[in-house]
């Protein structure tokens, strides 16, 4: 699960992050943090829409190379 710090780091410093949901590349949401819960965090794609997602995905900056989800 990732830490507070760092969904705090990613939303301040406006960071593209790639959330890894499966071992599938096209099943990745890429976008910028915009809140968090204990539970979710929320995620802003490039086309504005708003997604929830769970805190248990990977979440890594999308200017680093994809990490397989299996890792």
């Amino acid at each position: 699960m990732i830490s507070e710090e760092e969904l705090d780091a990613y939303r301040l410093n406006g960071t593209q992050v790639r959330v890894v949901r499966d071992a599938l590349e096209m099943n990745d949401v890429v976008g910028t943090v915009v809140a968090w819960d204990a539970e979710s965090v929320v995620i802003r794609k490039a086309n504005r829409r708003v997604v929830k997602l769970s805190r248990s995905y990977r979440y890594e900056p999308a200017s680093q190379p994809r990490t397989n989800a299996a890792d």
